[in-house]
């Protein structure tokens, strides 16, 4: 039996590798996304592969639209259509006050938070969409719990991102739930990944997890958890909804 296909952005990394090794341990095709680091992607590949399971690296930038039709075309062409797709490639700029920052850096964290998001829904709904001869499907996008307490002295434009994150999934859930498309969202908190280097401060999880219910920093595996259970079958009367994996806060 032909095993069914869910393309993961950002998968070779954080959330979206953790994500890519249990949707491997669930039976899926993994298609593991990557904008640069081929080596991280190829590392989680292998990862999956020992273990039995079946992935494939593909780069594509998903702040480009070509690039993103491009990619969703040679999946279709190569492994055939998807029937899951996890949008969790995102990007974070260094931590500073809102009035500091620039155009330049808020269009840059829209065009690949927002727009590729956006963009790889809108292709993802030609591989899902009954109307047009697909077989339904499952999509969760990766927001942030940032979204609903606007990050302030920090990221408050990623924040802006990830809200918009959230506005888009609600209205499209509810645009193709009648198409065999069911769209979720889930909101990590103080999660370990690597973003935090990017934004500036390593330790960042370790500093504010006291002031959190739960005292501590989240895993990736934790968010792969809520992600793969929006997924799956498990989920299926679950459409335009959100878990927040957020310690409590």
């Amino acid at each position: 039996m032909k095993q069914a296909v869910i393309l993961i952005t950002g998968g070779s990394r954080g959330i979206g590798a953790a994500t890519a090794r249990l949707a491997a341990q669930q039976g899926y095709c993994v298609i593991i996304n990557y904008r640069i680091d081929i080596h991280e992607a190829q590392k989680v590949a292998r990862d999956i592969q020992q273990c039995g399971g079946i992935a494939h690296c593909l780069q594509a930038d998903v702040s480009q639209p070509e690039q993103v039709k491009a990619m969703f075309d040679y999946i279709r062409q190569k492994w055939g259509a998807i029937r899951a797709l996890v949008n969790s490639a995102g990007i974070l700029s260094k931590q500073t006050r809102f009035v500091d920052t620039t155009p330049e850096r808020w269009q840059a964290l829209f065009q690949t938070n927002v727009f590729g998001t956006m963009s790889c829904c809108q292709q993802a709904f030609t591989h899902m969409a009954t109307s047009l001869g697909g077989q339904g499907g499952s999509i969760v996008n990766v927001s942030s719990i940032a979204a609903l307490y606007g990050s302030p002295n920090e990221y408050v434009d990623y924040a802006a991102s990830k809200g918009a994150i959230d506005s888009f999934t609600k209205g499209f859930a509810l645009e193709v739930a009648n198409e065999g498309i069911r769209v979720n969202g889930v909101r990590p908190g103080l999660i370990y990944t690597q973003m935090h280097a990017e934004g500036g401060e390593v330790g960042r999880v370790d500093r504010l997890a006291p002031t959190l219910p739960l005292k501590r920093g989240g895993k990736p595996e934790e968010v792969a958890e809520a992600i793969m259970w929006l997924i799956s079958p498990k989920s299926s009367y679950s459409t335009a909804n959100f878990i927040d994996v957020g310690g409590g806060r």
